[in-house]
């Protein structure tokens, strides 16, 4: 087996051990509907709905011709695009789940923004996506190859000859990343948009294979393949927060002047149950 077949096998099972954290780290029976953003066909949205007992399972996806699989698993979808806000009612939501989704997304503040006006006050949210501090990113970077999950064009993959994908195209427009986080960068971009961290880890260790890499993570937070966050709507307004210097985030002095806030739902008017919302 070559060196590329080897960490495409690591990159995929790297992936499965994300989907299994995420299930073993969600809450028990929440009181009410889940929201998944981009639940693709469906398979993994219907696990999570099963595991935290939510009354009602909805989903908002970009790409028409996953939504029929999704539907026929009960899941009550509606097409948009997400950097347009989503298309649901204010605290309309128990739980909000959405797994390798912000990486793909433009206006990354709408989107957190957008989950913190869905989301019940007692809710939770949680969000999983790649940590553009994994050692395989940095290693790319020492080495002058493009990180992997970097990606600079929306037709191939270019850039890292180590990469198991490279010279591919996207296997979608989904597939597209377009903004990267750490997981500092995250719980710091949704605390100033209301959303207080309850609960991050990391996942995966590349280039070690799962099994290696749960005992290696285990002592390197900070460098792990995948971010988890838990959240849930904390107590100072969204958007009236901001990060220090020292990283600490802190309410904006008086007086300063608060970012302006949008509302998507201008743009997106509230989709009814089984309607198709399209993109703006």
């Amino acid at each position: 087996m070559s060196i590329r077949s080897r960490l495409h096998r690591v990159f995929r099972d790297t992936e499965e051990e994300n989907r299994q954290t995420l299930l073993a780290t969600l809450p028990r029976h929440v009181d009410g509907p889940m929201l998944d953003i981009g639940p693709h066909k469906g398979e993994l949205t219907v696990a999570v709905a099963e595991h935290v007992g939510a009354d009602g399972i909805f989903g908002v996806e970009l790409i028409g011709d996953h939504i029929p699989a999704a539907r026929e698993k009960g899941i009550d979808v509606v097409q948009g695009d997400v950097d347009q806000g989503l298309p649901f009612a204010d605290e309309q939501f128990a739980f909000v789940f959405a797994n390798q989704v912000i990486e793909h997304v433009r206006r990354t503040d709408v989107f957190l923004r957008e989950i913190r006006r869905v989301l019940r006050p007692d809710g939770l949210a949680m969000i999983s996506t790649n940590n553009m501090a994994s050692w395989h990113n940095i290693v790319s970077l020492a080495l002058g190859f493009q990180p992997p999950p970097m990606h600079i064009s929306d037709e191939v993959i270019v850039g890292n000859p180590l990469n198991p994908e490279a010279g591919l195209a996207h296997e979608d427009l989904g597939r597209t990343h377009l903004r990267l986080f750490t997981t500092r960068a995250l719980v710091e971009l949704a605390a100033y948009h209301g959303l207080e961290a309850v609960h991050t880890e990391t996942v995966g260790y590349y280039p070690l294979p799962p099994r290696l890499a749960r005992r290696v993570v285990k002592y390197d937070q900070r460098h792990g393949a995948f971010t988890v966050a838990v959240l849930r709507p904390s107590e100072v307004a969204p958007s009236v927060i901001a990060a220090t210097p020292e990283g600490v985030v802190s309410p904006l002095p008086l007086g300063a002047q608060e970012p302006p806030l949008v509302d998507a739902r201008a743009t997106m008017p509230v989709a009814e149950p089984g309607a198709d919302a399209k993109s703006a």
